[in-house]
């Protein structure tokens, strides 16, 4: 009977909150490779007590971060899972099938995300199926991108998975704000010069954000937690285009 080793890729920083809860989901893989960029709680020993590899390794931006822990995993196909997020017990039992009865030519696997956010999962609104290539096989593919948005390039077919990773994305409100807050700088950072018009722009912008979020992807089904998801993006956007104007200002 055909046999594939698993590793699990993760990167941490203060995850002491989640991090058990995401290592028991996936206590079937073979090897867990942490990376963690400095936390001040207890999260590296959490998952050295669970078993984990744990290396440190100072902030490299996403991509580079991730990278660097596919780098140190010795597997057959590895696993990426972020500290926030767990696996579904479906998508468990999905994934160690999967690698033992996919072709040859299959070298990674997508599957859905599912956010739990304001006391309840959001399936609307764009956030939902928010589908993610999280399963590799070794070698078959690269982490790209720049300070903000990380993408798992992958050197081949990609294959389907039915069932949802499981996302605990903010604790409360204000944990978006402040994500927020700090999004739209890297944002602006990695941007170029915009002049005075880039500003105006952003109006029509928020305004096109609220209705996709609220309207079009029918963020009203998921309730006032809907409502409050297409204000906070909408101000995202507002963020994103006042910080990138202010750059401007500031250097000419």
């Amino acid at each position: 009977m055909k046999t594939s080793t698993i590793s699990l890729a993760v990167i941490t920083k203060n995850e002491a909150k989640n991090i058990e809860k995401m290592l028991s989901s996936a206590s079937f893989v073979n090897e867990v490779v942490v990376v963690d960029s400095g936390s001040t709680d207890n999260t590296q020993q959490l998952c050295r007590d669970m078993g984990a590899v744990v290396i440190e390794q100072a902030w490299l931006g996403f991509a580079r971060q991730k990278q660097f822990a596919f780098d140190r995993c010795t597997s057959d196909w590895i696993l990426s899972l972020d500290g926030d997020e767990a696996l579904s017990a479906a998508l468990g039992a999905e994934i160690q099938k999967a690698v033992i009865c996919c072709d040859d030519t299959v070298c990674a696997f997508s599957m859905p995300r599912v956010s739990f956010y304001l006391g309840r999962w959001i399936y609307h609104g764009g956030w939902y199926p928010d589908r993610k290539i999280r399963l590799i096989r070794r070698s078959k593919g690269r982490w790209q991108g720049d300070g903000l948005h990380e993408k798992l390039v992958v050197d081949g077919e990609v294959k389907p998975l039915s069932n949802d990773i499981l996302h605990w994305v903010y604790e409360n409100i204000s944990h978006q704000v402040k994500t927020i807050d700090s999004y739209s700088t890297t944002h602006a950072d990695h941007a170029g010069k915009r002049g005075n018009w880039y500003l105006i722009w952003g109006l029509f912008h928020m305004a096109g954000k609220f209705l996709e979020c609220y309207i079009w992807k029918r963020g009203f089904l998921d309730g006032l937690a809907g409502l409050v998801i297409a204000v906070n993006s909408t101000w995202y956007i507002f963020l994103k285009h006042a910080k990138v104007w202010e750059k401007y200002i500031q250097h000419g």
